[in-house]
Formats: structure tokens, C-alpha cells, sequence
């Protein structure tokens, strides 16, 4: 199943929430988002510096993924990034992979 990572850093709407909720309600539903997309949430960490915090979800469909990061982004709690992650096997057969020949721009 495809895996994504979700990081951000929260506003000052998105911090008050934290502070009034807790981080574990933050996990909790995390996992309860992945659950509801026929996922699963593999980690959930809170981070210092310019990111907040950092999911790791399995989702099964990346328009349901890149909907999550839409509907999420748009409420305003956080600026946030989605990321597909690639495993080392994926990235082996990407290697391998022919894509016929063509010219680049300038060439």
C-alpha cells in the first residue's frame, strides 16, 4: 500500500487547538483519518524547528491522499506538505526502468 508523509506547521488557530486538545487527540485522530480511507497510520511524531509535527500514513489511493492534504490544508489549522515515500524496492525498479530515448531541451 502506498505510503505518505504528512508534516506541517500549525498556525496560531492550529496551536491554540493543540494546546486545548493535546497532542495524543492530534494522534488519535490521525489514525482514525487513516482507518476511515481504508489506510492505517504507521507513526505519528511532534518535531522543534520549522516543522511541527510528522505522520507516516498508508493510504490506498493517492487522490484520496492528495484530497486529505487539500481538505486539511484549507482549514486553516496548518501549513502543511504531502510527500509520497518510496521504498528501497520501488526505487530499484524506477532505476531499471526503461523510458526510451528522447531529447531534452537544449540538446
Amino acid at each position: 500500500m502506498p505510503k505518505y508523509m504528512f508534516s506541517g506547521s500549525y498556525t496560531k488557530e492550529g496551536v491554540a487547538g493543540l494546546l486545548k486538545e493535546g497532542g495524543k487527540a492530534r494522534r488519535d485522530e490521525a489514525e482514525r483519518i487513516a482507518k476511515s480511507l481504508g489506510g492505517a497510520l504507521e507513526a505519528y511524531y511532534w518535531c522543534y524547528g520549522e516543522t511541527d509535527f510528522m505522520c507516516i500514513m498508508d493510504i490506498p489511493e493517492s487522490a484520496k491522499a492528495t484530497k486529505l492534504a487539500l481538505t486539511v490544508g484549507a482549514s486553516g489549522s496548518f501549513n502543511g506538505k504531502l510527500t509520497p515515500l518510496i521504498t528501497v524496492e520501488e526505487m530499484e525498479e524506477i532505476c531499471n526502468t526503461d523510458i526510451g530515448q528522447f531529447t531534452l531541451p537544449g540538446q
